[in-house]
């Protein structure tokens, strides 16, 4: 469904990014954030999901940076080169200058913009909302981190999906943003981390066909028609 472009960035940084249409022209877009594993076949399904509801979808490959079109499988080795692409060789606020430039793309076709991202893009999802202009509307699947961050202040409505089997992200954590962020729409499913993506072993087809539900509703109440 979807292509393979390239945007300009920060710096003049040209950055990589998967675009999704729906088939007919949106008035919203959905910024896809990545997990670890990059704009793998996952993310690219997941975008491919939000266009099919309607939306432009845009998935901004952060890795590009360190290298282009990184793309990760799910097995151990996999996970560590994602830590460590994500948590010691990624630039963070290069990142989010790169989210910043899929949003503005974005608005350059559409009324309002939505950021969603899962595990990694979970907590740059939270940042995007905090932090970024333009962003109308965020969904933050299990993102690692937030709790960390809870002194940022939101500049849109937020919803937040976390399994309660989840051995990276502590209930305790997640009681943490509830008692922080009281505006901040939080979920729990009984479900592991990653419950989203059906090429793991820990997806949870009930769990994330609710968070999907949940999320379309938000955006659909946040975004402009």
């Amino acid at each position: 469904m979807g292509a393979n472009i390239s945007i300009g960035s920060a710096d003049d940084f040209n950055l990589g990014v998967y675009v999704a249409e729906p088939s007919q022209a949106p008035s919203s877009a959905v910024i896809v954030i990545q997990e670890i594993f990059g704009v793998n076949q996952h993310i690219r399904e997941v975008a491919d999901g939000y266009a099919a509801a309607g939306h432009l979808a845009i998935a901004p490959k952060l890795f590009d940076r360190i290298d282009r079109n990184i793309e990760l499988g799910y097995d151990s080795t996999a996970m560590t080169e994602g830590i460590s692409l994500a948590f010691s060789q990624l630039n963070m606020e290069l990142a989010l200058h790169d989210i910043q430039a899929a949003v503005d793309f974005a608005l350059t076709q559409v009324s309002s913009v939505a950021v969603v991202g899962y595990c990694f893009g979970g907590l740059m999802a939270w940042q995007s909302a905090c932090l970024l202009p333009g962003v109308a509307a965020a969904s933050c699947y299990y993102g690692g981190g937030i709790a960390g961050h809870l002194e940022l202040i939101p500049r849109c409505p937020i919803m937040m999906h976390f399994g309660e089997l989840d051995p990276h992200i502590p209930l305790t954590d997640v009681a943490k943003i509830e008692q922080a962020q009281a505006a901040v729409q939080v979920h729990v499913y009984a479900a592991d981390h990653g419950f989203n993506c059906d090429h793991r072993a820990s997806y949870e087809p009930n769990a994330a066909a609710l968070a999907r539900e949940r999320t379309l509703a938000f955006f659909a109440e946040h975004l402009t028609a």
